[in-house]
């Protein structure tokens, strides 16, 4: 009987360790996975910027119908620098 119980106990240890090891071995994966998200966000956030530059590029580079695109690209790009700048003044 008391060995049965040492055999139960012994199992536990080693259920428990495998589950250690597993738990550790998950977390170093989300951690990972997370560097790896975060990366992704810089590199989606430098394309949008790259888009934007690009669009405000050709509405400079329009002919005369387009004044109003580019005025208006123009004027967000004031605002989104007062709102920069504002931001920096709290």
């Amino acid at each position: 009987m008391l060995e049965g119980i040492k055999d139960n106990i012994n199992k536990l240890i080693s259920l428990y360790e495998n589950e250690k090891t597993e738990r550790k071995k998950l977390q170093d994966s989300l951690a990972k996975s997370e560097v790896e998200n975060e990366a992704y966000r810089k590199q989606i956030k430098e394309l949008e910027d790259q888009i934007a530059n690009l669009k405000l590029t050709s509405a400079f580079q329009a002919s005369s119908g387009n004044n109003a695109e580019a005025k208006a690209k123009i004027d967000k790009l004031i605002r989104e620098i007062d709102r920069c700048i504002s931001l920096i003044g709290e």
